[in-house]
Formats: C-alpha cells, structure tokens, sequence
C-alpha cells in the first residue's frame, strides 16, 4: 500500500508533480495549484491511498522534485 499526501494550499504551481505522475496529479485551471485526484481535503491535508505498489516510484519522484516538499509518500 501506497499512501500519499499533499499540502495543497502551500502549493506554488511548479508542475513538476503532474509531470512525474500525471496518474495521480493534475494541475487545477481556476487557481494554478497541484490536485492529488481522488481524494477529499482534511484540514488541508489531501491523502490518496494506492494498493499498487508501481506507483511508487512516480509518486516518490514527484514528491523529491517539489521545491516546497508538500509531498509525501509512504510504502506500508
């Protein structure tokens, strides 16, 4: 399992998440801002979970290429 998370309001709209894993990210045309799909916000904490485990190098390459590190992935 694969869990990754995003602190989207700290977002600065770089792009280097959609273009790592553009499976799991988007980025929005109203505000610029990365969105982690298929998840709900809590407390500005946007959390998907993946029992995939290939998605990990895209997700964990995208999370080391975020210059404002807002995200974060786990393997359990």
């Amino acid at each position: 399992m694969i869990i990754v998370t995003l602190q989207r309001e700290k977002c600065i709209g770089c792009n280097y998440c959609a273009e790592f894993a553009p499976e799991y990210f988007r980025m929005s045309k109203k505000d610029g801002k990365s969105v982690l799909l298929r998840t709900e916000n809590k407390k500005g904490f946007y959390t998907l979970k993946i029992p995939n485990h290939g998605a990990f190098e895209s997700c964990d390459k995208a999370a080391k290429a975020c210059p404002v590190k807002i995200i974060s992935v786990k393997e359990i």
